[in-house]
């Protein structure tokens, strides 16, 4: 056991804590024993407080592959596998994750405990659609077996449940068949938000589809460009992973501000075709294009940053959009990165973050107001009928976040009912009484 200060990929909260590494799984019954209250911790993805407590069990140790059939793509794995890892084993034997975020450095605990989706929302669903089995370790009840079949109502609670169900051990995931390693990637420059919505009804029949949209202060949700891509037919099934650039160290001040996001966005849309313009891009470049630069965070300076993840309805879409665009430019705050994309319906799952609609991820260097802003946008999204990303969470309140959930207190009894609500919690969940 080590204490340190730690953080989530947000920088913001940070916390002392203690911090327990498990070496071997045989481990971990005697580890949890000198625990009062903890969370598991991955890789330290989720931008906010959902892998902070007091106490934090790493799981990094979990590691090893276990089992794969060639013939099905099941893939058997510790909890502490990554998804880079498995694309570095298996993407040259033609298989790939069925759903990846928008980074490979996510553990498949993780991956399960936030329920990702990805630019395939629309068509695949959620990570859980593909996960056959889990092996969880509970404290009062030891090891159980956790699928659709055997202990249901705990794998509706454990994926998207954000480790507050117990210690994930293994995952049994299906991966997909792909033909290589490149994507035909399609660029469309959509000089509204309106045209951009309108796109992606139009392309919806796409395997992948993804909006960068503007969102400076002087132009908010404005023009875009819609990314559409389909796995690539006739391209090699080997490629190198790049090593990551590391941003060495963390400025004094923040590198990314109101007139840094303008400058970038200005480049960015400058570069754009106003055709659309056909590539051939390696995967990693296609879903991961922020893995290129490690720490990548560090640029926020030391008071960090909050990423903002919501959806609301189709219908309420564009009257959604448009009013938190207005609220954004009358804050006079800018998000340095802003993504759209498309979900399909939403799955049984208790706290899976996704529903039929639109999905907006905004990056807010923490600044002085910028939680009057947030609760603004709050109210907005709560009018429409949507909700919040919990992985993305750092500062709601129980108040908002609950409304948006409708199975939440079958989550809250179930813990209850199997003693977790005791051992295993996080500063999230404490702040919204999960």
């Amino acid at each position: 056991m080590k204490e340190k200060e730690i953080a989530g990929w947000g920088r913001y909260p940070k916390i002392k804590a203690k911090i327990y590494e498990i070496g071997e799984r045989e481990e971990i019954p005697a580890l949890l024993k000198h625990i009062s209250q903890g969370i598991p911790w991955g890789l330290g993805r989720s931008y906010g407080d959902s892998a902070l407590a007091q106490e934090i069990i790493l799981t990094k140790g979990l590691k090893h592959f276990l089992a794969f059939d060639p013939q099905t793509g099941l893939l058997r794995a510790e909890a502490g596998v990554s998804l880079r890892e498995i694309i570095q084993v298996f993407l040259p034997q033609g298989w790939f994750p069925p759903v990846v975020p928008g980074t490979q450095f996510v553990t498949l605990g993780g991956a399960v405990a936030a329920d990702i989706h990805g630019k395939n929302h629309h068509h695949h669903g959620c990570f859980s659609e593909f996960v056959e089995e889990i092996l969880l370790f509970i404290p009062e009840n030891g090891i159980l077996r956790v699928s659709r079949q055997e202990n249901p109502e705990l794998f509706y609670a454990t994926c998207g449940g954000m480790g507050l169900t117990g210690l994930i051990l293994e995952v049994s995931l299906r991966l997909t068949r792909v033909p290589s390693a490149f994507i035909r990637q399609t660029s469309i420059f959509l000089a509204g938000l309106e045209e951009i919505l309108t796109a992606f009804e139009e392309h919806q029949q796409a395997l992948y589809t993804v909006a960068w949209v503007d969102c400076s202060s002087t132009n908010p949700l404005g023009r875009g460009i819609l990314l559409i891509g389909e796995h690539a037919q006739e391209a090699p099934l080997k490629i190198r992973l790049q090593k990551p650039r590391a941003v060495p160290f963390v400025p004094p001040v923040s590198l990314v501000n109101s007139w840094s996001i303008r400058i970038f966005n200005w480049l960015y849309t400058k570069q754009a075709s106003r055709k659309p313009r056909l590539d051939l891009v390696p995967l990693e470049k296609f879903f991961f294009p922020l893995d290129k630069w490690a720490h990548w965070h560090r640029l926020y300076g030391p008071r960090g940053f909050l990423q903002y993840q919501f959806v609301v309805p189709k219908d309420q879409g564009l009257y959604a959009l448009r009013e938190i665009a207005q609220q954004i430019k009358k804050s006079g705050l800018s998000s340095s990165l802003a993504v759209l994309k498309l979900f399909g319906p939403e799955n049984k799952n208790f706290l899976s973050f996704p529903m039929e609609g639109y999905t907006l991820a905004l990056d807010f260097p923490y600044t002085e107001g910028l939680f009057r802003l947030l609760d603004r946008l709050d109210q907005i999204i709560l009018e429409c009928g949507g909700r919040f990303y919990l992985a993305k969470d750092a500062r709601l309140k129980a108040s908002v976040f609950e409304k948006g959930y409708p199975y939440l207190e079958r989550f809250r009894k179930l813990r209850k009912s199997l003693g977790l609500d005791k051992k295993i919690q996080s500063l999230q969940s404490r702040r919204l009484a999960l």
